[in-house]
Formats: C-alpha cells, structure tokens, sequence
C-alpha cells in the first residue's frame, strides 16, 4: 500500500485558502455593490449662513450646482465613516449636492431638506441634522454622531450687591449683631474675672491694669483676636480668651470663604434661570436659529405667542440680539442646539451662560431612506469611528481642545440659584452655645467665693432644719404626761421669774426713773 504525499495535500490546502480569502473579497465587493444598489450616492447638504463649523458649502458663482470646497465638522465625520467602510472593502462612491435654490440660497429649512430623500431627490443627507420623531415617518437615522440638547442661552447678570459694601454682605444683620453682643458678654466675664487683680505695687501701673478698666474690657475680645497680647493673669481668664480666639478665628475664615464666592461665582450667574422664568414673561423676546425645527417647539410645543419669538442665522447676530435685550427689539434668550451654544460661548463667553432645559433630543445623524440597509452600516462605521477616537480629534480640528468644557462654563443651573450665601446666627449657633457654656463654668469657677457662701448658709439652714426636726419626732414618741410637766414646769419657772422682775421693780426709787 502506498504511502500518502503529504506535501501534495499541502499545497491543496494552502491553494484552498487562497481560493476562499479571494472569494471572501469579492463577495465583500458584491455586497457592497448590493449595497450602493449600483449606483453612485447623491448626498444633499445644508447651506449654512452661521455655524459653518458643521457644514461650509462654497459654490462656483457662476454654476451653482457646482460645489467648489466643502468643509465641517459634519463633513470629516461622514468622510472618516466612509474611509472605515472601505477598509471593509466596500467601494463606496457618492457626490455631495447643495440644498439650494435659483440664486444659490438655502433652498428651505432642514425639514425640507430631510423630505428630499422621501421624494427621492437624495439618497443622504449630511449634516447637523437632528434626530426628530416627525422626521422619523419619512427618513431613517444612523445612530448620532453627535449628542444634542436643547439649551438655552442668556446674558450674565451683574450681582447688584457688588458695590462699595460688599464688605458687610458676608454676614447678615443677625449674625453682625450677635457677634457684637457675644463679644460684649466675653468682655464682661473676662472684667468679673480679673476685677479682684491684687492692686499692690507690682501691679498698680501695670498695662493689663490699665486695659482692664472700664468700657475699655469690652473691646478687649475684638483686641485680642487681632493683636493678641498677654495682659491676663487668672487662668480662668486666659481659658475664656482662648475660647473666644478660636470662635474668632471660626468667623473669619467663614467671612473671607463667603466673600471670595460673592466676588466671583455671583457675578457670573445668568439673568434668567430657567426657561420658565422666559415663557411665563410676555415682555421677553426668545430667540433661535433660522430654518430650525425650534422656531416650531417655542411657537406650538411651549404655546409662546409668534411676535414674542425671532430667527437669527449666525452666532454674530444671536450676540447683538442678546445685547439688546427684549426692549430694543432684541431678545433675552435664544433657545439652540448644545452644539451651537458652546461654538457662541467660545466665541463671546464672558458675558453669557448656557441654562438646562427640559428639552432632549436624540442629537446630530446622517438621514437616509426608509429601509436601506445603508443606516445599519453606517451606524457601525460611526460607532467604530467614536471609539477609535477619531472623532475627538475632528472635535479638536473645530472647537479646540477645550470643547466639552463649555458644558460648565454656562454655569447649567436648572433649579437651584442661587439663595442668598449670606451667613446667619443659626450657621453659628452651636458654636457660640458651646462657648458661651464653657465661658459661664470658667466664671463660675474663677468667682467660687460669691456662691460658696450662699451654699454654706444653705447647708446649715438644712441642718438645723433636720435636727429641729428630729429633735420634734423624738419628743412625739415619750409620753403626753412628760411633755405636760416640761410644760407645766417652764411654766412655773416663767412666773417665778416674772415675779422677781416685779419685786425688783417695787425696790427702784421714783426719782431713780428719771436720773440723768
């Protein structure tokens, strides 16, 4: 029997692989090819006033089919989706197409921009385009490329309570007021305590003598807690001044917290915290940006009357609208995308802030027809895509490193505003109890000569109290016929004696009464 040639089956395996790697690409081709449906992709795109940064269509003047450069964020997106689907080897090929009219303008809104597909003018379309329920019925979306909010942009308000007394603002009334009385109620313990300072020689001209009188004590706390110096003697004394210097310290590093916050995080705050605050005022004008479905959501969703609400195209225009203000014709808030609103606060974000909203949407997609199989792998191309990393660097390209942290910049205060950071008594009240405790037990210790001598009159009060007692209980348990003669017999001693007072009287001369 014949030996098997191994190095023949060999080269048939390996001439095996080969067939089934070439088969496996060209049926990557074919599908690919089922997949354009053999046609090349015609793409619509925006033509954008402002906010170029997602799409910028340059036309030729002459032939505005033409499109001479196309740039955007939007764009890099589309083109680093296709350039993974080529790697899978899907040979894509397509033609982007403005969206616009005669004259080379926007041909309608991106609603209507969206509907080409339905009607089959596209076959895509490209863009800063918002994933929206109502668009749903006529297009499919890819996943979003980019997360979008609906935001909402104002002016910063400057804090009225910055001016020449700021200094006071810190503190309320109640907690200025008690520390005074505090302060005044430490002097006069302290006065109690050293008023019985022996006044010999050593200490008659001596300095603490000299600060200890008077009115002078009670501004001796308010001294120390800045000059601290060692003019006490009792100890007691010493321990109160300690007690106060910490309660003091306490306040100040309070103050100065509270009055760095009121010099910096209030005079950022926005004019209006909530788009409540915006809907429930006819006097204020809103704003957003033309051919956006938020004119829509402000005039039908939020039921605000149609002359209160205004179209701007570029961020240019949403700064002199906001500077204006709703009396000049202006407005005091401009509802957008989270996306617009960080490209304006890049731009001119000194003097606005971005406030939350209720209002979420599914963000920033490429739209294609219904059905096509085209959105699933698109959508796995911009899921690769966002995790590679690829799109943080596109970011980079058109907002700058410091994209995502605009989000905090618009200090994004949906509820909370800012109540009044003034302090109260009540933020000190456990402080100054346990302080003014321990102060009044020093003086009860310091000044132990005034209440032991109550205390030991008190104590021999009871005691004699319980020996009368107890004297009284004795004599109760002998019999009545004792207490008779004890009676009897002090009675008969009473009028023996009485009787010698007499005789001795009836001695006593007349003219002896009025001896001189």
């Amino acid at each position: 029997m014949a030996r098997p040639n191994y190095y023949h089956y060999g080269n048939l395996i390996t001439i095996s692989c080969v067939v089934l790697l070439i088969a496996e690409i060209v049926a990557g081709d074919g599908e690919a090819g089922s997949l354009l449906g053999g046609k090349k992709l015609i793409i619509g795109l925006p033509k954008k006033t402002g906010f170029t940064q997602f799409v910028d269509v340059q036309l030729n003047s002459s032939n505005n089919n033409q499109i001479v450069k196309i740039t955007g964020y939007s764009i890099d997106v589309f083109h680093a989706a296709i350039t993974y689907l080529k790697s899978l080897h899907y040979n894509i090929s397509f033609e982007f197409r403005a969206f616009v009219d005669e004259d080379g303008n926007s041909a309608g809104d991106y609603n209507a921009l969206v509907y080409q597909i339905f009607e089959g003018k596209y076959d895509a379309v490209v863009g800063d385009v918002s994933i929206l329920a109502h668009r749903s019925n006529y297009v499919d979306f890819t996943v979003p490329y980019e997360p979008s909010d609906i935001k909402m942009l104002v002016k910063v308000r400057h804090d009225p309570r910055l001016n020449m007394w700021i200094f006071v603002r810190p503190f309320r009334w109640d907690l200025w007021l008690s520390i005074a009385i505090f302060s005044t109620f430490i002097g006069g313990i302290i006065l109690l305590m050293e008023r019985t300072v022996k006044e010999d020689s050593a200490f008659e001209d001596s300095p603490y003598r000299k600060q200890l009188s008077g009115v002078s004590v009670l501004w001796l706390p308010v001294e120390q807690a800045v000059l601290p110096e060692k003019v006490l003697v009792k100890n007691c004394s010493k321990f109160v001044l300690v007690m106060w210097l910490i309660l003091a310290f306490v306040l100040m590093q309070s103050y100065t917290a509270s009055l760095s916050s009121m010099l910096t995080v209030h005079q950022l705050q926005p004019r209006y915290l909530s788009e409540y605050d915006v809907i429930t005022d006819p006097n204020i004008n809103v704003g957003h940006h033309c051919n956006s479905f938020i004119g829509g959501l402000l005039i039908d969703g939020l039921k605000i009357d149609r002359s209160r609400v205004k179209n701007y195209p570029d961020i240019k225009e949403y700064k002199e609208a906001l500077d204006k203000g709703s009396l000049k014709g202006g407005v005091d808030a401009i509802l957008d995308h989270i996306s617009h609103v960080k490209v304006f606060l890049k731009q001119y974000g000194s003097d606005y802030a971005m406030v939350d909203t209720r209002h979420r949407i599914g963000g920033f997609a490429f739209a294609f027809p219904k059905g096509s199989n085209l959105t699933s792998y698109f959508s796995r191309a911009i899921l690769n895509v966002r995790e590679s990393g690829e799109v943080d660097k596109i970011e980079e390209k058109y907002f700058g490193s410091n994209h995502e942290n605009y989000e905090g910049q618009g200090l994004s205060t949906s509820s909370s505003d800012n109540a009044s950071s003034n302090l109260t008594t009540y933020s000190f009240a456990g402080l100054f109890m346990v302080i003014g405790i321990l102060s009044l037990l020093a003086l009860a210790v310091s000044e132990s000569h005034i209440w032991q001598k109550p205390v030991i009159l008190a104590r021999t009060y009871s005691r004699q109290l319980l020996m009368s007692w107890s004297f009284t209980r004795t004599s109760s348990l002998k019999g009545g016929s004792t207490s008779r003669r004890t009676i009897d017999g002090e009675g008969f001693t009473m009028r023996e004696n009485n009787q010698n007072i007499g005789l001795q009287a009836d001695h006593i001369k007349p003219c002896q009464l009025f001896d001189v």
